[in-house]
């Protein structure tokens, strides 16, 4: 089973372009955790809240890996969970460092923040989407998983982040493995 996770600063196209992948490679994705858990609870968080959105999310990468086929799309992973404690709280517990060192993933999408931001809620920083971007490629460039830059309109993203899969599935699974 591939896990491939789509990573970034808000605002990038992440839940959109997991969608259209998994619709696309006839499988599933695991949405954000965030999300659900902010809305049921409220948009202020505490680090209990961010530990208990890091245990929501490995929980729906989980479940939703079981119910994949070949290959599963996850909307954010606890790399965005890190970033965002360390930069709310100016820490971030070790036992996510160390689950993020132990979850690999087969590549890491990292979207770009060249789309328009669209507000939300429970978004809250329009101003620092390069400075997140920057902190996101420092930590994949020096993590487990290989990633790739996705970048542009919403159509070339799909096209880019299509190409890239269509190659971890060929490796994986053989030319058969590629869907064109």
């Amino acid at each position: 089973m591939l896990r491939i996770s789509l990573t970034g600063p808000e605002s990038t196209g992440k839940t959109t372009l997991s969608q259209q992948l998994a619709d696309h490679y006839g499988t599933v994705w695991a949405p954000e955790f965030a999300r659900e858990y902010l809305e049921r609870q409220g948009a202020h968080y505490t680090l209990d809240d961010l530990e208990a959105i890091a245990r929501g999310q490995m929980a729906a990468e989980d479940a939703a890996a079981a119910r994949a086929h070949r290959v599963v799309f996850c909307d954010t992973d606890l790399l965005v969970i890190k970033i965002w404690s360390e930069h709310a709280f100016g820490y971030c517990p070790e036992w996510i460092s160390q689950e993020m060192e132990r979850r690999r993933y087969d590549l890491v999408l990292l979207l770009d923040v060249d789309l328009p931001w669209y507000p939300d809620p429970l978004r809250e920083h329009p101003n620092l989407r390069q400075h997140f971007h920057d902190l996101y490629r420092s930590e994949l460039e020096d993590g487990p998983s290989p990633f790739a830059d996705i970048n542009g309109e919403p159509a070339r993203r799909f096209e880019q982040a299509c190409f890239l899969v269509d190659e971890l599935l060929a490796a994986t699974y053989g030319p058969a493995g590629r869907i064109s």
